[in-house]
């Protein structure tokens, strides 16, 4: 073991609730955000990186963590997003060949607290009773009130709009400028390997910041616009709901994964809510419903969309379905060329049962 003498560090619930645990490495500090788990076995620095996490502390339950290293080309976005990390076994040491540092170096450069020697099946057994909350991590484990206080003026994730905290300030090109098709995409958080599997698909694409308005967007004279992923709740970001309005009125062809589909769901009057605990893992079962074909879908998400409103819609037509909780996972605009999903169709990381939806959105374009 690298470290004999590490830190003691706790985990503290909003409740209350205290688990204990082991600073990793010699970082010290203490980190706030809604504690979530990820029950993806591998795809670790893709987790951290991805902007949809931003403000979460992520509580990993494969037990070890660390053990492939880390390399630059498996990031999501610019910095770890993630607020704190808690897991079982944290691996200093790392065997992968194309790796270019160990997890250690890659969350000291990002500056991220993380803890492990928790019991993270206990911790993990609470929150899915208990639901999602604020908590702290901390190595500060001999001043629990003034943790608790500082807890307390924690905002809660309902409500929270996140999306301007890991938005692009400024507008970007990504792809071939001289691909058949240009897509505008609205960045609420959009992850890098979202942009990849569209410029696969010979698209150009220019991303937007959260704020911009249709007009911003159509001034690229795109052939199709994306809404994509991104943190916090869908209900605040009123701007993007009006993009998606505009864009489905003048039935342009429409894209949107994750917070983009509640977006979607919101423009037209479908209301969304907070999930106990949300979905975030890479082996979601979800069903089509138009072709009957399963699919294991990576999915990240806390909040999700009315089912109920959803059905009796007239406009609306669900075209998918979570198999675990029959939630909302996919839906489609019946007169309208426009459609979305709630999980990641780009697979990063997760299997690649869903990538068809890139296709089927070029395929759109092209009508």
């Amino acid at each position: 073991m690298k470290y004999q003498k590490r830190q003691k560090a706790i985990v503290l619930l909003a409740d209350g609730t205290i688990f204990y645990g082991k600073a990793v490495g010699n970082k010290q500090g203490t980190a706030f955000g809604e504690v979530c788990f990820n029950t993806g076995m591998t795809g670790y620095q893709e987790i951290f990186t991805d902007p949809s996490y931003y403000g979460q502390l992520m509580v990993a339950t494969n037990a070890h963590i660390g053990n492939y290293g880390t390399n630059k080309d498996e990031v999501e976005s610019d910095s770890i997003k993630i607020s704190g990390l808690i897991v079982k076994n944290f691996s200093y040491e790392y065997s992968r060949e194309i790796a270019d540092k160990s997890l250690e170096e890659f969350l000291e450069d990002n500056n991220l607290l993380a803890i492990s020697d928790v019991d993270t099946r206990a911790l993990v057994s609470y929150i899915r009773d208990h639901g999602a909350m604020n908590a702290v991590i901390s190595t500060d484990v001999d001043n629990i009130e003034a943790l608790k206080k500082q807890l307390s003026e924690v905002p809660e994730m309902n409500g929270l709009e996140l999306a301007s905290k890991v938005s692009t300030k400024e507008p970007y090109y990504f792809g071939n400028e001289n691909a058949t098709y240009k897509v505008a995409a609205l960045d609420i958080g959009i992850k890098k390997n979202i942009l990849r599997n569209i410029a696969q698909r010979d698209a150009y694409i220019k991303v937007f910041p959260y704020n911009s308005k249709f007009e911003d967007l159509e001034a690229f004279n795109p052939d199709g616009y994306f809404l994509s992923n991104g943190p916090g709740d869908p209900e605040p970001l009123i701007e993007a709901q009006e993009v998606a309005k505009e864009i489905i009125k003048r039935d342009l062809p429409l894209f949107g994964i994750c917070l983009g589909h509640q977006v979607i769901a919101l423009a037209n009057g479908v209301s969304t809510y907070k999930m106990h605990n949300g979905h975030r893992g890479i082996n979601h079962p979800v069903k089509n419903l138009k072709t009957g074909k399963g699919e294991i879908t990576s999915q990240n998400h806390g909040f999700a969309v009315n089912r109920e409103e959803s059905e009796s819609h007239p406009d609306l037509e669900i075209t998918h379905v979570h198999l675990n909780d029959h939630t909302v996972a996919g839906l489609a605009m019946k007169n309208k060329n426009c459609f979305s999903v709630q999980y990641h169709p780009e697979a990063s990381p997760g299997p690649h049962d869903s990538s068809y939806l890139f296709d089927q959105f070029i395929e759109n374009i092209k009508k």
